[in-house]
């Protein structure tokens, strides 16, 4: 076998068994979920919590990077239906009208697998939908929400600002909640150019009938402006880090 040979076969076999592994994971108490509080401004109350998956330690990748290789090696859909079971197994732990929040992409939002999950609880969710990857086909994806929608589900759209996939979502969807992404609310205190956007955003979804929550939110400073931008929403490590559910409710 020549050495190129050698290479695909040691590479092939190293997906199969990442792809096992990630399999591994996605079986009853494979992943681990934490929650981070989302609080209503205008009243100061947490009015949802983002269920937020965390890995083993090893090999040593962001949650991101973990969903982004299960993509890869053919296990995305399946390691993402399987973090939103294990989120939905905390859901009886939340307080009375708090909301849980969910993030999938616009392909498992759409299938069928995803909606035998969550329908039977929809009015309790908030389901957010993030772009890594170009939507070939809104049609199935705007069904399958309107289906969400009627049961109470709340849809919004996630990394609003990040670029410009966001805002097609926005047009197309109509989210009932737009979520701004932390790279517009991080030093928005001394760059115009973030105020502006932001400012431009928040008259957006007003105008939609959209609330608009800001993520990322590192300082009191940041938090005061954004509320006198006019922000509906916010979370960020400055208002609660993701932690397990238990310990955030103690």
């Amino acid at each position: 076998m020549c050495r190129e040979q050698a290479t695909l076969a040691g590479t092939a076999t190293e997906t199969l068994e990442e792809a096992d592994r990630l399999r591994e994971l996605c079986s009853p108490g494979g992943l681990d979920t934490v929650f981070q509080p989302v609080f209503e401004l205008e009243h100061g109350e947490c009015v949802a919590f983002e269920a937020l998956t965390r890995f083993p330690a090893a090999p040593e990748r962001t949650p991101a990077g973990w969903f982004a290789r299960a993509t890869e090696v053919g296990a995305g859909p399946e390691l993402e239906l399987a973090a939103v079971e294990a989120a939905l197994s905390h859901l009886d732990e939340l307080p009375d009208g708090v909301l849980l929040s969910l993030n999938v992409s616009p392909a498992v939002a759409a299938a069928r697998e995803f909606a035998a999950l969550v329908e039977p609880v929809a009015e309790r969710l908030i389901i957010e939908l993030t772009e890594h990857e170009p939507v070939a086909d809104y049609a199935p994806l705007e069904a399958a929400l309107e289906r969400l929608r009627a049961r109470g589900a709340r849809i919004a759209v996630d990394d609003v600002g990040a670029g410009f996939s966001s805002l097609r979502h926005i047009l197309r969807l109509a989210p009932d909640i737009v979520k701004l992404d932390l790279s517009l609310t991080q030093q928005i205190e001394t760059d115009p150019g973030r105020r502006a956007l932001t400012a431009a955003l928040i008259e957006f979804a007003d105008r939609i009938g959209a609330t608009i929550a800001a993520e990322g939110i590192e300082s009191e400073s940041e938090l005061e402006l954004l509320r006198e931008l006019g922000i509906d929403q916010a979370q960020g490590y400055y208002l609660g880090h993701p932690t397990p559910l238990g310990a955030r409710l103690q």
